[in-house]
């Protein structure tokens, strides 16, 4: 979308707004808010657990899944240079914090941080046979985890609790196995699963009562994974499960008290203005479903039975708990012109159905806010200046002219 050097300047559009507009652009053509970047990098995960489940598949089953330099291949590529590492765990993990991923879970993203972050230092341990393809592979699946940090982030309770209990499950399964698997590097030897059981809870919750103690490296290095990921764990499944408790509570306390919509086949207000007001009332009183999306709460108790969104009507995360992407109309009737406009561009980059109106309260905007093409334009404030221009100087209203300058359809 090209605007004029003239409009930009006027909308307070810069470098980082031009990128913002081509993103909508893309947006809009390759529908990349509904799969990018979340499903490459969990078909990206979903990989990497499959290399490290490969081998214990083929070691279970007596036989090769793949050709022979493949099969060799994925035998070599191994995290840990630790004697028969407990992969299954590492790569089962993997291969469901991908599902995690494809719903854009924060939990799931920041655990995927974790376990990539931690096959890149087993890779790094003497003995390791991790090809450098492998970990450049990490690497570069790490980086665009890092970059793509704001995407992930839907917390949902449910969500949260079954990927921590099963993250939880999952690396217990990794402690004690690799425990047991490493007996013979601690002082005294763990011997039995019971007694690995024992050690892995002990250090998983950082106890540590130094009843078994790691001689080798490789074992102290296993117990440090244990203690950083169980820490982790902890820390980030707490918070993924007392957050949307606590933003849920927030939002009572702050969004005034209004009734529970269904965000489907309604209408979207932003902005607190007379023309808002106006349009609130007019579409209640024909029984049309209205969202109210406000900057800061308001102070009347005019709102008490209407859903209220408390937030920024240009931020694209607002206007998704709006509905707005499944909204039959956003109306965008603030009293700046400006943020009119940008509200229709964070509309059009939801890449929904829903129409667009912008409100015009200067003339001379005009022409500015139609470059965003909006559905349909209107400016009161223009046409009360221009009614009472013409009754005072005796012209004559003609119906089709009047509807002709009040809105202004693409």
């Amino acid at each position: 979308m090209n605007l004029p050097r003239n409009i930009q300047k006027a909308l307070g559009i810069g470098p980082l707004q031009k990128l913002h507009h081509l993103r909508v652009f893309l947006n809009r053509w390759l529908f990349l808010e509904n799969w990018f970047p979340h499903v490459p990098l969990s078909l990206a995960m979903a990989v990497l657990g499959l290399l490290q489940l490969a081998p214990a598949a083929e070691e279970a089953l007596g036989t090769s899944l793949f050709s022979g330099h493949l099969s060799a291949a994925l035998h070599n590529y191994k995290y840990s240079g630790i004697h028969n590492m407990p992969q299954v765990a590492l790569g089962s993990t993997m291969v469901l914090m991908s599902v995690g991923l494809l719903f854009r879970s924060r939990l799931a993203w920041f655990i995927a941080i974790m376990v990539t972050s931690t096959s890149l230092v087993l890779a790094g341990m003497p003995r390791s046979t991790s090809p450098y393809t492998g970990m450049g592979y990490n690497i570069l699946f790490l980086v665009l985890l890092l970059l793509s940090r704001r995407r992930f982030n839907k917390s949902s309770l449910a969500a949260a609790t079954l990927f921590a209990l099963g993250s939880a499950i999952l690396l217990l399964t990794y402690a004690v196995i690799g425990s047991y698997e490493l007996g013979q590097d601690f002082s005294p030897p763990i011997e039995d699963f019971v007694t690995a059981f024992y050690f892995s809870v002990v250090t998983m919750s950082t106890v540590g009562y130094g009843d078994f103690i790691p001689k080798s490296p490789q074992a102290k290095f296993f117990v440090i994974s244990i203690i950083v990921l169980g820490i982790s764990l902890f820390a980030t499944s707490l918070s993924a499960i007392l957050a949307p408790i606590i933003n849920r509570r927030m939002r009572l306390l702050i969004q005034p008290k209004g009734a529970v919509m269904n965000h489907v086949n309604h209408y979207v207000i932003v902005g607190d203005s007379s023309l808002a007001r106006n349009s609130f009332r007019e579409l209640t009183a024909r029984n049309q479903p209205v969202t109210f999306i406000f900057q800061h709460p308001p102070e009347d108790g005019m709102y008490q039975d209407t859903d209220v969104i408390i937030g920024d009507g240009t931020d694209l995360e607002v206007l998704r708990r709006a509905g707005a992407d499944k909204a039959k109309a956003v109306l965008a009737l603030g009293t700046d012109d400006s943020e009119n406009a940008f509200v229709v561009l964070a509309v059009k980059e939801l890449a929904g159905a829903a129409k667009t109106v912008a409100a015009v309260n200067d003339a001379r905007n005009m022409p500015r806010v139609r470059r965003v093409q909006p559905d349909l334009v209107i400016a009161p404030q223009v046409l009360g200046g221009e009614l009472l221009a013409m009754a005072l100087s005796g012209e004559k209203v003609e119906g089709d002219e009047l509807l002709a300058r009040f809105l202004h359809f693409r």
